[in-house]
């Protein structure tokens, strides 16, 4: 036992060595004792937006660092315990190492994940566009399902939701609806979550209860700050304030608040009436412009990550990710890593974390068939 567990924590600390490098300690400890220099000098507080930003990034960086130190110390503490133990022949002793073994290796696989989640913006707070496709009544209600399975797993990381704006289904659910997610690595975990969704159950809308394919399509882009330059032309911009849309009440359609922006050399339409003024619509419209136009951009930068995204030609057979069957049989399963689970109930109440760690980590499905249940 003594001999198997001391090579566990040897395969354990070739794994943390190997990410000293993709993690960027060195250049992390220069940055934090650079900042640490400049905060000393009397002119820092001059510009209190930048002192504030510096602080942040320390932070930020002292806790990658961290992360790091502590898992190398606990495997240390673990290797010295494990001698103590077989020296003094202590059954306690192994235990209490035992059980700190236990608990790194869910550290060192944070840290794998921290790997993962180093991308300029994922950090960031994000937006998310949930679009109906091939499916009729049956795909609008799936769009709001999703709506919901997202909100909830957001509420589970901590992270605030709202929704910018909706277009409504005929009979159910939503065309399309778009939100803004705001929290500590939203953007970084939700990327995964990009494609094309679909969903087969006995439909409620189906006089007949027969089985029905429906499908529908999430994109995902960052909350782009101040310190990223974004150009916009002017002439690029053709924006209007239309009245808002909804169920009904007093205030709709007496003013016209909605701001619709319209990006003239991509075609983009963003519309957001969620805000009590026309200003602020405006704003949050051009803050979602600038986020896909920084995703846009990153996409064209970085083949590697839009290949899902190239792959999704249509939003209906052979383009989805992931699978959501309710009946015959009840299984979720993603067809990018091939992570799967009979809890259906589970994963649509927001339980997602286990298929967008294993899609950030890398994990690859040996079997991938996109036509696969």
């Amino acid at each position: 036992m003594a001999n198997d567990s001391m090579e566990k924590i040897n395969v354990l600390r070739e794994r943390v060595l190997a990410l000293r490098g993709h993690l960027d300690l060195d250049r992390k400890r220069s940055r934090i004792a650079l900042i640490e220099r400049d905060s000393t000098q009397p002119t820092f507080w001059d510009d209190n937006t930048k002192a504030q930003a510096l602080l942040k990034e320390k932070s930020t960086l002292e806790a990658s660092v961290g992360a790091y130190d502590k898992v190398m110390r606990g495997l240390d503490d673990a290797q010295a315990l494990f001698e103590l133990a077989a020296e003094a022949n202590d059954e306690a002793t192994t235990q209490e190492a035992e059980g700190s073994l236990t608990g790194l290796e869910g550290d060192v696989a944070r840290l794998e994940l921290a790997r993962m989640l180093a991308g300029e913006q994922d950090r960031s707070s994000c937006f998310m566009d949930i679009n109906a496709g091939a499916g009729g009544t049956d795909s609008m209600d799936w769009a709001a399902m999703l709506l919901r399975m997202y909100t909830r797993y957001c509420e589970h990381k901590g992270w605030k939701v709202e929704i910018n704006d909706e277009v409504p289904g005929e009979e159910a659910g939503f065309k399309n609806v778009s939100l803004r997610i705001e929290g500590d690595f939203a953007y970084g975990y939700l990327k995964a979550e990009v494609g094309v969704h679909r969903l087969v159950r006995i439909s409620p809308f189906d006089a007949n209860a027969r089985r029905q394919t429906a499908f529908a399509s999430v994109d995902v882009y960052p909350e782009v700050d101040d310190t990223i330059q974004i150009d916009i032309p002017e002439k690029d911009i053709d924006l209007k304030f239309i009245r808002g849309g909804g169920a009904g009440g007093q205030k709709v359609n007496k003013t016209s608040s909605t701001a619709q922006l319209r990006h003239l050399p991509t075609g983009m339409i963003i519309t957001c009436q969620t805000e009590r003024s026309q200003s602020a619509n405006k704003d949050m419209a051009f803050k979602i412009l600038r986020g896909r136009l920084y995703e846009l951009e990153m996409k064209k930068r970085e083949a590697a990550r839009d290949a899902a995204e190239a792959q999704k030609k249509d939003i209906s057979f052979g383009s989805q990710i992931r699978s959501y069957v309710l009946a015959p049989y009840r299984m979720v399963k993603d067809l990018r890593t091939g992570i799967e689970t009979g809890n259906v109930d589970a994963v649509l109440d927001g339980e997602l974390e286990e298929f967008v760690t294993a899609q950030l980590l890398g994990v690859k499905n040996p079997n991938r068939s996109a036509g696969a249940d």
